[in-house]
């Protein structure tokens, strides 16, 4: 049973709209991503959002992530109120993906409260809940239906949409409000660096000179539906979807690529496809040497001699945690409706450790009809989504 994607709204570093994002991904525009500092005064690559393109939000508590995501929200606003009046408010649900639990303020709240033994009077500990970045939408707009947040790190907005499409399948709701949010916050840089997966340059995926992540930002949402939207003309369709889990290492993927594999059988046989109906793979592509290998070997192992076109965009988007699902639903959805494929920027080194792939290093006039997503992520939490047009 396939379900219908509305236009997305996107907010990012490559673009304040699904265009901008598109126009991004297939010029190979870096622009957006540039050095910070951190308050421990380290520099890192990162793919943050202007401050200047972001307005208060409208949120119980105005923080960045809110901005970010009510920005993206506001370009679907015209089809969240379309089917909150076309099946009632009651029958609206909304899935988030997101890692971020509100560490803006939460972070600066316990600073204060172990200087002067007491929390600022704007904090509250709602701000540390999961839940909020939904809690939001369904506050904002009036939904009634099930509201509800997935945190499975690099892979919560693929969770979260496939909670959706199973939310439509089992009638526990006719519309679903979905997508994910996070920010490059100096927790997640200074994080992933004590990992020791931040690339002290712009990441640089599937190379053989490849040092790990570039991290960044997003907001990016749409609508899901049994039904066409009157404002939707294209048909994009969430075509099927598969899930997977390694439980092989806490934040180590299994090298040996078998989850993710599955993963990947598991969406092509739930959108009745075999892999000659794929035109394009978005990769979850990170740039650390563990994933890309694992995720090199998966392809090759479901595409066998099949050479699919596949990219990552995450050297232009960076790595948006748990909006990387979204953003790249976003980016395989303009893939469909456009002709060109998104481009990976790399140094075209190939590790020789690793499978060959045909990866889109140059521009390619072709309109891809069925799309793949892939996202993997700590623990082994893979999944797969499979967009297009039949």
């Amino acid at each position: 049973m396939a379900f219908y994607i509305s236009k997305p709204g996107v907010m990012c570093c490559a673009g304040t709209s699904v265009e901008e994002l598109w126009a991004s991904v297939t010029n190979g525009n870096q622009s957006g991503i540039k050095k910070v500092k951190t308050a421990t005064d380290e520099e890192f690559f990162a793919a943050r959002i202007d401050d200047n393109k972001l307005q208060p939000s409208s949120a119980r508590y105005d923080m960045r992530i809110m901005r970010i995501e009510e920005a993206a929200l506001n370009q679907i606003a015209d089809d969240i109120e379309a089917v909150k009046a076309k099946y009632g408010a009651e029958r609206v649900a909304v899935c988030v993906g997101s890692c971020d639990n509100g560490t803006e303020f939460s972070v600066s709240g316990h600073r204060e409260y172990f200087k002067k033994e007491k929390f600022p009077a704007d904090y509250s500990l709602e701000i540390q809940g999961a839940d909020y970045v939904a809690t939001f939408i369904s506050e904002k707009y009036g939904l009634k239906g099930p509201s509800t947040t997935f945190s499975t790190a690099c892979s919560s907005s693929a969770g979260a949409t496939i909670k959706a499409a199973e939310l439509l399948q089992a009638d526990l709701a006719d519309a679903v409000v979905v997508g994910g949010i996070d920010i490059a916050s100096d927790t997640v840089l200074i994080g992933f660096n004590a990992l020791e997966a931040v690339s002290s340059e712009i990441t640089n995926p599937f190379s053989k000179n490849r040092h790990g992540i570039t991290l960044g930002e997003a907001g990016v949402f749409y609508v899901l539906t049994k039904e066409p939207l009157e404002s939707q003309c294209s048909g994009v369709q969430l075509l099927g979807w598969g899930e997977s889990a390694d439980a092989y290492h806490m934040t180590s993927p299994d090298p040996s690529g078998a989850g993710a594999e599955k993963a990947m059988r598991r969406a092509l046989e739930s959108a009745g496809l075999n892999c000659k109906d794929v035109d394009y793979i978005n990769m979850h592509g990170t740039g650390t040497k563990f994933n890309d290998s694992m995720e090199a070997k998966a392809i090759d192992a479901v595409f066998a001699d099949y050479k699919v076109p596949v990219s990552t965009t995450k050297a232009i988007t960076g790595h948006t945690l748990g909006a990387a699902a979204a953003l790249e639903l976003a980016v395989c959805y303009s893939a469909v409706n456009n002709v060109g494929l998104p481009l990976q920027i790399w140094d075209k080194e190939q590790d020789s450790e690793l499978p060959v792939l045909n990866i889109v290093d140059k521009k390619i006039e072709k309109q891809a009809k069925i799309c793949l997503s892939n996202s993997f992520a700590f623990g082994g939490a893979n999944a797969c989504l499979v967009i297009g047009v039949r």
